[in-house]
């Protein structure tokens, strides 16, 4: 479903006009699609008919707490990689018994956070973790529920900063050996309790074949695991179904899940899953206006800063004009104010676009404004939900007073 679409000339989103939007909350704006965020959830959740299934949505990917709930009311749990992260998710009622607490970096103090709120399972990616975890959990009292997370050297495509499930890459733990004697340590450890194997191949992955090795390879060290004498509630594969930017041929999460339950046909093992691009990408848009145009160059008010992934990976964004207009497109490079020539949101693109219009950033719902920044001192854009025929603000746009907020001493 793509809920952005030309009506009478005028871009909307399901039934509001992005112009206004525009008008009602300025720009660079970012709008999300609250009734294509709960279907992109539901496609998941609702797929699960051979195997018992948990979607645990990957937060980074996009952590607004009005978001968040209405994912948690779709029937998600959630996938978190910080302490701020499991901080959001609780304060929106999240069940802890539905929360993944993955990331190579955990702290004490987000250990602790995890244990004492009684999340599923911690994802260790290390042995040294492992020992930090027992030990914060002997401290408590308190017994911690873990996965060892496993790197089954698969190569799943796509650019390298989001390709994770290779020897060599920084996640999860590379040899059998290791893991198996890993396993045997926790079994006999009164402070931790092992209850699943979990893994996470990349982002952006199009072909079912690299997901059905993975399953493969959970299964058969589960299996291995199983004549140690320990037995697992659950098997966790991740996420990182692609989405389409441009031309891509997607797979769909129930042809995803269809696949997976095939490989655990007979299992007793839960399969738990870790979208977030594939549930949020395709439902949100960033707005911005072209401030210049100077030869080939739009320049316009959104910058790298509030949506980084064209100057980090590379990424292509499809970028629409509000307002459709009749005359011959031209070819643009889309650039922003900050002070970098790696400051573009899109290059040699062919659209019709003059002063003063508002531009549409498609499929930026997924690692935008999550990865916002104050660079070249900007505050961060708003963001603003539509349901329906109404819009929600659900998080204001920064003023420079706010940037300022966090820098004032006491004698100031």
């Amino acid at each position: 479903m793509d809920p952005f679409n030309y009506k009478s000339g005028k871009l909307f989103c399901d039934k509001v006009s992005l112009s206004d939007l525009a008008n009602e909350y300025n720009t660079p704006a970012y709008v999300y699609s609250k009734e294509t965020i709960q279907l992109n959830a539901e496609s998941y959740v609702k797929s699960f008919e051979q195997v018992d299934g948990l979607v645990c949505f990957s937060v980074k990917s996009l952590s607004n707490i009005h978001i968040l709930e209405v994912l948690k009311n779709a029937g998600c749990g959630f996938d978190i990689v910080s302490g701020g992260e499991l901080h959001r998710v609780l304060s929106i009622g999240a069940h802890p018994k539905t929360i993944i607490f993955s990331g190579v970096g955990k702290s004490e103090a987000e250990i602790e956070s995890g244990i004492l709120n009684g999340i599923l399972s911690f994802n260790v990616e290390s042995v040294s973790e492992l020992y930090r975890i027992e030990n914060i959990a002997k401290n408590l009292n308190i017994s911690a529920s873990v996965s060892i997370r496993f790197n089954p050297d698969i190569d799943s495509g796509g650019h390298d900063y989001i390709t994770t499930g290779r020897k060599g890459d920084k996640f999860g733990i590379s040899s059998i050996e290791d893991i198996i004697e890993l396993s045997s340590y926790v079994a006999k450890s009164k402070f931790v309790n092992m209850v699943g194997l979990a893994c996470h191949i990349g982002s952006q992955i199009f072909d079912l074949t690299s997901y059905k090795e993975t399953a493969r390879s959970a299964i058969k060290l589960a299996d291995t695991l199983k004549k140690q004498g320990i037995e697992l509630d659950f098997l966790d594969l991740g996420g990182g179904l692609g989405v389409q930017y441009s031309d891509e041929n997607i797979t769909s999460p129930k042809e995803l899940i269809a696949c997976l339950e095939e490989e655990f046909k007979g299992r007793k093992e839960r399969l738990i899953l870790e979208p977030g691009r594939s549930i949020s990408a395709n439902a949100g848009v960033l707005l911005t206006k072209v401030e210049y145009v100077k030869d080939e160059f739009l320049i316009v008010d959104a910058a790298m800063n509030d949506l980084i992934r064209p100057a980090l990976y590379q990424a292509e964004h499809e970028i629409w004009n509000i307002s459709e207009k009749m005359a011959k497109p031209r070819k643009y490079n889309i650039v922003g104010p900050i002070c970098e020539s790696s400051d573009f949101l899109a290059k040699d693109i062919f659209i019709n676009a003059d002063e003063d219009d508002v531009l549409a950033v498609r499929t930026a719902g997924a690692y935008g404004f999550v990865m916002a920044s104050n660079y070249n001192s900007r505050p961060r854009a708003c963001e603003v939900l539509v349901d329906g025929d109404k819009s929600t603000l659900i998080r204001k746009r920064e003023t420079l007073e706010d940037i300022l907020k966090m820098e004032m001493l006491n004698n100031d």
